[in-house]
C-alpha cells in the first residue's frame, strides 16, 4: 500500500520545506511507501492522507484536535536517524491496522 502524507507547519514554508526535503530523502533511501505533499497548517483540512508529519511543537497542538490522521512529530529535522525510525514505526503501527 502507498501512504500519503501531508508536511505542515504554520506557514507551510522554511521549517516543513526543509523537512519535505529530509523527508524524501529517507523515503527514497529506504524505499518507503509513502508519497509526501507539503502545505500549511491550513491545508490539513483537505488533506484526505494517513500521516501528517511536522514539528515536534506543532504535533503536540494538533494531537489535541483528534484528527482522523496519524500525527508524527520531528524534533530535529537534520536527524534522518530520527526521521527513519519515526516513519518506520507509522508503517508498522499502520500494517497492523489492516
Amino acid at each position: 500500500m502507498q501512504y500519503k502524507g501531508l508536511v505542515a507547519c504554520r506557514a507551510g514554508v522554511g521549517s516543513s520545506l526543509m523537512l519535505k526535503i529530509k523527508l524524501n530523502q529517507v523515503i527514497k533511501e529506504h524505499d518507503l511507501p509513502i508519497k509526501i505533499e507539503h502545505g500549511s497548517l491550513d491545508s490539513i483540512m483537505g488533506f484526505n492522507g494517513q500521516v501528517i508529519i511536522t514539528l515536534s511543537d506543532v504535533a503536540k497542538e494538533l494531537k489535541a484536535k483528534k484528527l482522523k490522521q496519524k500525527i508524527v512529530g520531528i524534533d530535529n529535522i537534520m536527524n534522518k536517524i530520527e526521521i527513519f525510525d519515526k516513519l518506520k514505526k507509522f508503517l508498522v503501527e499502520e500494517s497492523t491496522k489492516e
